[in-house]
């Protein structure tokens, strides 16, 4: 987060050797769906389409959504899930979830879909080998909203989660409420208590508590825990994961009961307190089979302020009361809970925890496995989208130049990757390495360059000690 006020936008690394070659798609700033190549280069916008997220689909389609509800009555809510093709043609459609009726405002069918969802044929929603997603059938899950009370959780009126299975036709054939299932969520009285008294009150329509807030959603699909007989991983069952209560759960698909989770208190275990607290996570899902490191979860662990608890100094009521000012990204097996690959500001090359928020999205991002082994990672509060080697490298990296004016940010939700060959319509563009710039001597045009027109010997003045490891002398320890 702590940003110069200049610096370059668009790719600024790019190794073509190094990484997982294709396009990148996400939503640009009151732009709408964006597609570029790996040197930056814009194929495709679908002008104005909102995308919470956008995806891609084989054959140059993308998904999204034509508009969002007045957010003087709802949050977030999308008023629909479409899917484009490239000329712009909406060639599916979903919103009959619920007719709303807003004052002032066209009585309309909404999806009311948030955050996320995910197309048959493929269990996450990006590229997996031999794992294409539908595109003229088959069922979508849908993340969804509805309003509703449950005196287990507060007299208040809540925004609450649920997952939607939509046919090609639009029936509505299953349908899961995150609330139905409080007890299985394992809160202390302390979080109970603060629960009650205020769940994430949002001013939209009037008050609602955005109570858990989830963020990603998708299918386990196949995977080597389930072959081996563990029947928490059953292919059809869903991870989710939600960001004011710091829990990732798994839910059986069948009975919608809660078969594996994490969160919301990381004290609990030494397992759990070796992975350390997980705080306002997104994008939390497991890796699919046919991709390196298949089988395991890998979430992006923003970091920032959520979870319900205990009051402390930073916060006084017990509300959004685990705090921490770096972000990372995990790899964890499922089974055993711990880090098998990690990309922290120390992995990064950061020095803990002095320049730890260099590497810090406080809210969205996410991060996707490619097939080379290398992670895309969206950083999303500060726009940077980064593939990353499994040692760690940055092969690539890109700032987004469109900073919205409602929301004055350049915020990238969540960026996906797709082989070229999903997009027909375009010739395998031209790969153009990108070398990283020395910033020590990088200048814009009228600074000076680096080197002293005079330099001074002082007698007597001595030369800088250099510590052993841990005495660095600084205000505060280092951590390593």
């Amino acid at each position: 987060m702590t940003y110069p006020s200049v610096y370059p936008t668009g790719v600024t690394i790019y190794n073509p050797e190094k990484c997982w070659n294709g396009y990148t798609v996400f939503q640009a700033a009151e732009q709408g769906a964006l597609v570029i190549d790996m040197n930056g280069a814009e194929v495709q916008l679908w002008k104005g389409l909102y995308g919470f997220p956008n995806k891609l689909l084989p054959g140059g389609y993308v998904l999204g959504h034509t508009g969002e509800r007045n957010p003087f009555y709802g949050m977030q809510d999308m008023i629909d899930l479409v899917q484009v093709d490239w000329e712009g043609n909406i060639v599916w459609k979903f919103n009959m979830y619920e007719f709303i009726e807003d004052p002032g405002e066209k009585p309309q069918w909404m999806a009311r879909q948030h955050h996320d969802y995910q197309r048959e044929g493929n269990p996450v929603g990006y590229y997996v080998p031999g794992m294409e997603p539908r595109v003229d059938g088959g069922n979508t899950l849908i993340l969804c909203h509805k309003n509703l009370k449950n005196p287990k959780i507060s007299e208040k009126l809540l925004l609450d989660d649920t997952i939607i299975e939509v046919t090609w036709e639009g029936d509505i054939v299953w349908e899961w409420i995150c609330s139905d299932h409080f007890d299985e969520y394992g809160f202390s009285e302390e979080a109970k208590n603060i629960l009650c008294r205020d769940p994430n009150m949002r001013p939209n329509g009037g008050g609602m508590g955005d109570w858990m807030h989830i963020n990603s959603m998708s299918v386990l699909g196949s995977n080597k825990w389930y072959d081996a007989g563990d029947e928490r991983f059953h292919p059809d069952n869903i991870i989710w994961d939600g960001r004011e209560t710091n829990i990732i759960a798994i839910i059986d698909k069948k009975s919608g009961n809660i078969v594996w989770k994490i969160g919301p208190d990381y004290n609990t275990s030494k397992e759990l307190k070796a992975l350390g607290w997980i705080i306002g996570q997104h994008h939390a899902h497991m890796i699919p089979k046919g991709l390196p490191g298949e089988g395991n979860i890998l979430l992006f662990d923003n970091g920032g302020w959520a979870g319900y608890g205990a009051p402390n100094p930073s916060s006084p009521t017990g509300r959004m009361n685990a705090l921490r000012d770096y972000s990372r990204v995990l790899e964890i097996d499922p089974t055993t809970l711990k880090i098998v690959w990690q990309y922290t500001p120390a992995e990064a090359g950061y020095m803990m925890p002095f320049d730890s928020n260099r590497f810090y999205s406080p809210f969205i991002s996410g991060a996707q496995r490619l097939p080379n082994g290398n992670t895309l990672i969206t950083e999303g509060s500060g726009g940077r989208i980064i593939e990353v080697t499994p040692n760690h490298e940055i092969v690539w990296e890109y700032i987004s130049p469109y900073w919205g004016k409602v929301i004055k940010l350049n915020m990238v939700y969540r960026a996906y990757r797709a082989p070229y060959e999903w997009i027909p319509q375009l010739d395998p563009p031209k790969e153009t390495p990108i070398e990283r710039l020395d910033v020590k001597t990088f200048r814009v045009p009228g600074a000076a360059p680096i080197g002293r027109k005079k330099e001074t010997t002082v007698e007597g003045v001595l030369p800088p000690h250099t510590p052993p490891p841990g005495f660095a002398p600084l205000c505060v320890a280092a951590d390593v």
